[in-house]
């Protein structure tokens, strides 16, 4: 068993690092997924011990405390002071990109080889790996949702720069978006990164308590993103920044839950899902782009700005083409980071409403038929 774990753990090393080169968004969580999938279709993973899955749960759950954590030291309060007066149109239209969202997720849910939950967070546009951190603990399906949320995410990354270019005439291609990305991502130094592993303990260790304690959904995720976004705006987070190293090793370990679930059944399942996936999330897309355009004419804000602010994905990316298109960069931040955090709230919740309201209807029909006959 050590030696099955010491080739995953390796393996994962060297492609997230090809990865990262390859600026692949969240790099060690796709590496992970990859690598555990591969080996556990070839019966080389680390083996689950009876009923117990292969990754211990204890990990699982710190992994998603770390996630929480990283995701809310991008609140800041000078990034969301970008928005000035532009709070509501943001907030309606990202609500509005919800709404898209669980609309196609309930479609794909109608999928035979799909439930509602799944289908509803698979095609959630917002917080890829904090949705598929989620997932377990809300009882959908980690390997159908990590699979189509990185082809969502894939999909946005490369269409976004064509997009910029041929519609707007422009340049992403060069330019730097090293002062936002230190800013956001939190890698200014190590004082930063001391000040936050004590920031990371603490919203961790309390967060996942609370969170448990007022049965909040994914508390292990939820919890410790509430804390750290109140540190955040409150001042008391200051420049604390989550240490690289943790947050590699968590996306990692998510990536490998997902991923080691994965069989021959599963894969062909999700194969055959795909193709509707995909034209679901172009849709999302197109209809997402149509609310960057309303976005625009309510705030003043230019048309190619408000698109960079409402892409349903790849967040990293957008940064990287606002700052080398010379774009409103805080508004677009913003923007994003707003979409972000209520996608990641509010889309479990609705996901879960969904589900209860269909189930509701499937029992409700059989006995409408027995009523008849």
């Amino acid at each position: 068993m050590l030696l099955r774990w010491s080739g995953l753990i390796l393996l994962t090393a060297v492609a997230s690092v090809g990865l990262e080169l390859l600026s692949v968004p969240s790099a060690a969580l796709f590496a992970g997924l990859v690598i555990a999938a591969a080996l556990a279709l070839a019966g080389l993973a680390p083996r689950a011990h009876g009923d117990r899955p292969p990754m211990p749960r204890p990990f699982g759950l710190a992994a998603q405390g770390v996630l929480g954590v990283y995701i809310g030291t991008m609140v800041s309060p000078d990034v969301l002071t970008g928005l000035g007066s532009a709070w509501v149109p943001v907030v309606v239209v990202a609500v509005g990109t919800l709404a898209l969202s669980v609309g196609g997720g309930a479609l794909l849910g109608l999928h035979r080889k799909v439930d509602p939950l799944t289908g509803s967070l698979a095609l959630v546009a917002g917080g890829a790996s904090g949705l598929v951190a989620l997932t377990r603990e809300l009882g959908g399906d980690e390997r159908m949702v990590a699979v189509i949320q990185y082809v969502r995410v894939g999909l946005v990354t490369v269409t976004m720069p064509i997009v910029a270019t041929v519609v707007f005439n422009a340049h992403t291609g060069s330019g730097s978006g090293g002062g936002i990305s230190a800013s956001v991502l939190g890698t200014d130094g190590i004082g930063p990164q001391l000040w936050g592993l004590l920031l990371t303990a603490v919203c961790m260790g309390v967060g996942i308590t609370l969170g448990r304690v007022v049965r909040l959904p994914a508390a292990g995720l939820l919890g410790p993103l509430v804390l750290t976004v109140i540190a955040e705006l409150t001042g008391i987070a200051g420049s604390a920044a989550v240490p690289l190293v943790l947050v590699t090793l968590g996306y990692a370990i998510i990536g490998w839950q997902a991923g080691l679930g994965f069989t021959m059944d599963s894969l062909r399942a999700i194969g055959r899902v795909l193709p509707y996936a995909v034209g679901l999330i172009i849709a999302i897309g197109v209809g997402s782009a149509g609310l960057g355009v309303l976005l625009s004419l309510w705030t003043g804000e230019s048309m190619f700005d408000s698109y960079l602010a409402t892409t349903p994905g790849g967040i990293y990316a957008v940064l990287a083409a606002a700052a080398a298109a010379g774009s409103n960069i805080t508004f677009v931040v913003a923007a994003q980071i707003v979409r972000v955090l209520l996608m990641l709230f509010i889309a479990p919740a609705a996901a879960r409403l969904y589900q209860r309201f269909r189930n509701r209807n499937v029992v409700a029909e059989p006995e409408m038929a027995d009523s008849t006959t």
